[in-house]
Formats: C-alpha cells, sequence, structure tokens
C-alpha cells in the first residue's frame, strides 16, 4: 500500500480520508514572534492548545488530513506543530520549499552553479530533498510534497531559481508540487511553462489559489494540461465571494473537471499577519468565514444545492488528494 509522511509518520494513503488540501497550521514569523510577541500577543503553550481545539473540530467534521505548505518564508517551525499533531488525531502533511514573491533569502543569494560560491548544483535542491528523505531539521519529520510561488511580479529571477530548483527537487524525489499563483494575472500559465520545461510531471502540480478566478476557459486551460486546481481559499471573500467560487466550481464540475479540483480555505490557527486581540478581531471583521469549517459547513450544501454529486464531492475531497501522493 503507498504511503505518505504526515507530522506523525507513514500513513497508508488509503487512510488520509478526506482532505483540506492548503491549510496552516500557523503562519508566523520567527523574528516577529521572538522580538515582539512575547508576553504580549503570543503564549506558547496557549495558542497549541488552541490550534489543537480547532483541528479537532475540524476533524468532528469529517475531515481527516490538513496538507500544511507552510515553508521557509511563512515561518515553518516543525517542532511546534509536532506537539499539535500529537494532540489530535488529524493527518498534518508539511512541505519544503520557499514562499518568495520576488527576491531568494540571502542564505541562498550568493551560493550555487556560477555564483560567487560556485556550488555544483542550487543548494535549496539539496535543502529541500533533505527535507524529504531525510526530515526536517532534526525533528524526524518528513516532507511529503513541495512548495514555490508565481505571484503578481511574475517569474522575477528569484521566483524562477525556486521554481526551478522545486522541479529539480520533484525529479529527483518524485514528491508533488503545490504553487501558489496570482490568479487575476494568469501566473498558472507560467508554472505549466516552466514545470514543462524541467520535466515535471504536472498532473503532480496543484496550482494553488485558481479558485480565487472565475475565468473558466483559464481553468480548464491548467486542467487540460494535466494539473490539478487548487480552490482553496473559500472565506477570503476580498479575493472571490463564496458564492462566486461555488458557481465556478459546479461549473467546472458540469465541464467534467471534478476530478481536477482540490479544496481548501488557505485557513490557520493563528497568523500572525494580524496580531493581538485587535488585529485577530479586525480579521474576524473582514473575513468572517475564513476558518477551517466554512467548506463543511457552508460549502459543501452550496455545491449539493449547484447539482455537484456526492461522487464528485469525494473525487475533490477524497480521491484526488489521494491520487497525487500516491
Amino acid at each position: 500500500m503507498p504511503t505518505v509522511e504526515t507530522v506523525r509518520g507513514p500513513v497508508d494513503t488509503a487512510d488520509l480520508g478526506a482532505t483540506l488540501m492548503h491549510e496552516h497550521v500557523f503562519v508566523l514569523s520567527t523574528e516577529h514572534v521572538q522580538n515582539y510577541g512575547t508576553g504580549d500577543w503570543w503564549d506558547e503553550d496557549e495558542r497549541v492548545a488552541d490550534a489543537v481545539d480547532q483541528l479537532d473540530q475540524l476533524k468532528a467534521l469529517g475531515i481527516d488530513t490538513i496538507v500544511d505548505p507552510t515553508v521557509w518564508g511563512l515561518g515553518r517551525y516543525i517542532p511546534r506543530v509536532q506537539r499539535v499533531a500529537e494532540q489530535t488525531d488529524i493527518n498534518i502533511i508539511v512541505a519544503t520549499g520557499l514562499y518568495t514573491y520576488d527576491e531568494i533569502p540571502h542564505q541562498y543569494e550568493h551560493r550555487g552553479p556560477g555564483l560567487l560560491l560556485d556550488l555544483p548544483r542550487d543548494p535549496m535542491v539539496d535543502d529541500f530533498t533533505g527535507d524529504i528523505r531525510d526530515g526536517i531539521a532534526g525533528t524526524g519529520v518528513k516532507a511529503a510534497f513541495l512548495k514555490c510561488v508565481i505571484e503578481a511580479k511574475g517569474l522575477t529571477p528569484g521566483v524562477e531559481r525556486t521554481v526551478r530548483a522545486v522541479a529539480a527537487t520533484h525529479r529527483e524525489t518524485g514528491a508533488p508540487i503545490t504553487v501558489h499563483t496570482s490568479s487575476h494575472t494568469g501566473a498558472g500559465r507560467l508554472a505549466v511553462q516552466v514545470f514543462g520545461e524541467e520535466g515535471v510531471d504536472l498532473s503532480k502540480v496543484v496550482i494553488g489559489h485558481a479558485g480565487d478566478s472565475n475565468d473558466l476557459d483559464y481553468l480548464s486551460e491548467l486542467a487540460d494540461a494535466g494539473c490539478l486546481l487548487g480552490m482553496d481559499r473559500f472565506g477570503l471573500d476580498i479575493y472571490n465571494p463564496t458564492s462566486s467560487r461555488v458557481d465556478t466550481i459546479a461549473a467546472l464540475a458540469g465541464r467534467g473537471y471534478a476530478d481536477r479540483m482540490v479544496l481548501a480555505h488557505d485557513a490557520s490557527c493563528y497568523i500572525d499577519y494580524f496580531p493581538g486581540a485587535d488585529g485577530q478581531a479586525a480579521k474576524q471583521q473582514i473575513a468572517p468565514n475564513w476558518n477551517y469549517t466554512h467548506i463543511s459547513k457552508d460549502v459543501l450544501p452550496m455545491l449539493r444545492e449547484r447539482g455537484v454529486t456526492e461522487e464528485q464531492i469525494r473525487q475533490m475531497l477524497v480521491d484526488t488528494p489521494r491520487r497525487y501522493f500516491e
């Protein structure tokens, strides 16, 4: 039986169950927390306990697995996630890669082929491969997929180098890829272009935030290329209202693309973009449904009302995530 790595260790892919394919446990800047969070808006034990509670609520709604694409640039810190995973029954699958809209970190800037420190290959590939094969930062937790970004700025030199490093790691390890994209600029096309040049298996690529778009021709084009569509920002109505997202999924399902879509919220238990009580209150006011339960409680009933069948919902929540990791 094929297995996939989770924070608690390998799990049979058949046991992943209903899976939300793009959720974060925490989105935090380590430097922010260390310098400005202590004693004010961040209490480690309180936040871990709250995360366990939120994930337990999600499990009670029938979700068995979340896929967490938190990497360098979004504050990945696996020991904190391990504490959460030990106390909840939900499977948490974690990633390796790099989150940048433009430049790469200085720690990579001068190291690599033809750079100041001339190395035989990009050290990002070595680091990403190590996270997949050996585990992350001595924790023993292995990444099961790769994450990169193509935002509105497009293929800046730093972004392109990162995307190609992710592609090289995919070729070496077979790990699938999720790429954050800017839908309103059609950045998914750039992902298809570069990954095609790099020999990536496009059936193992999720075009993240595809659900921000209602352009059926654009979305069909990405699906026809072989990619999976990340309909993964439910609750972030500032990018696309829930009703429009549901209409788009129903239309794509009607065109035969139910097996090319995956669902999620891109939510988190805590995000320090909105620190403290005032920040969290503002987040709740701006996006009151941006939480783990919105799909289970609200979106699935809306999809059913639009004529999406139980088989199609199962494809999006169970079968396609399983296929992605097999």
